[in-house]
């Protein structure tokens, strides 16, 4: 009989269930059958590119972000007891899916509740070291404990240098059974003709979105390129519009997005992990805009600034005027890594 996998993106933006889509088509591929689990956007997007598959609602994180991007890790220490709380509801939840869907095997992007003794569990980070100013030392023991309780965790970058995740993704010591999968991304390079001048793609949770959101349409307008606008925001139904010279999406499949950022000269994004692996896949150039107060997307995005790769700014000081500097940096790369994803699976073969 086919294995049955459990893939529990966490639903917090669409990273996590975005860098999950080749995971899944390697299951399939692999002769497992997966099954999705998730909440919210995230739970919508794979359940479009899955209709086949069966999926399952968990509970919510509900991760939001305070007006002000400063207070984001006050927020996150005040609302820990409810996060706890639902924590321990998702492991209760897991505990009973194991039986009634008759899973061999748990993969937790991010999902802290999902795992068991019962069948092999892994857990999917960029993140070994959490930075959080000067918290880091205790984020980060913290996301440590937490990851003891998986047998294994995989990190989708490279172990050596040059790397994508620089210190997020390394750390120099740990009793961790760690494995390094290669950056991952669903997308493909595809020679094709340019349509856009700029591909703007817009994630993560509110009001940070909306935000950002605003601020790009109001300074795009002042642009005299062709313009793909993506909202991100996962809906029953695709909606365009046109304002101008800015084509705008509420959302695009992973096919519609592959075939739009090959078609673009540039990408405007925020400076999340996934986006960078996706980008790097496609070999792009790119301006990045790091959500305020999320010190890993602040670190990546300066990372690549000062290695002269991709320019950034902070949300307030973007104008249109700074996508004249992209020319300036050499652009994302992609990595030629050896690792097939079928090797790891072998975790889920024991009895």
């Amino acid at each position: 009989m086919r294995k049955r996998i459990l893939v529990a993106p966490l639903n917090w933006g669409l990273g996590h269930a975005t860098r999950c889509i080749p995971i899944i088509n390697a299951l399939l591929k692999a002769n497992f059958t997966p099954v999705i689990a998730s909440d919210g956007i995230s739970l919508l997007l794979l359940q479009k590119e899955f209709p086949q598959l069966e999926s399952i609602e968990l509970p919510s994180y509900n991760i939001t972000y305070p007006i002000n991007g400063k207070n984001f890790k006050r927020k996150i220490i005040w609302d820990s007891p409810k996060l706890i709380k639902v924590i321990r509801a998702e492991k209760k939840i897991v505990a009973e899916l194991i039986g009634t869907y008759a899973i061999d095997g748990i993969i937790s992007d991010n999902r802290f509740g999902v795992h068991s003794k019962k069948v092999p569990s892994v857990f999917i980070t960029h993140q070994l070291n959490v930075l959080t100013g000067s918290t880091t030392w205790l984020s980060t023991k913290i996301h440590l404990a937490i990851m003891k309780k998986f047998d294994e965790c995989w990190i989708p970058d490279v172990d050596g240098k040059p790397n994508l995740s620089g210190r997020l993704g390394h750390i120099k010591k740990s009793r961790l059974r760690i494995k390094y999968m290669g950056p991952i991304s669903r997308l493909a390079k595809k020679e094709i003709p340019l349509k856009y001048d700029v591909m703007a793609i817009l994630s993560g949770p509110e009001p940070q979105r909306t935000f950002l959101e605003q601020k790009l349409l109001t300074e795009l307008q002042k642009h005299k390129g062709k313009i793909l606008f993506i909202r991100g925001k996962i809906e029953n139904k695709q909606h365009i519009e046109q304002t101008n010279n800015i084509t705008i999406y509420n959302y695009m499949s992973s096919f519609e997005i592959e075939t739009a950022i090959n078609e673009s000269a540039v990408v405007l994004s925020r400076s999340g992990y996934t986006t960078i692996m996706d980008l790097a896949k496609l070999e792009k150039k790119a301006f990045f805009i790091p959500t305020p107060g999320q010190f890993e997307q602040v670190y990546l995005a300066k990372r690549l600034k000062k290695n002269g790769i991709v320019p950034s700014c902070a949300q307030e000081k973007f104008t249109i005027s700074k996508l004249g500097k992209i020319s300036l940096y050499s652009g994302l790369s992609s990595f030629d890594s050896k690792i097939d994803l079928s090797d790891l699976f072998c975790l889920f073969q024991r009895k």
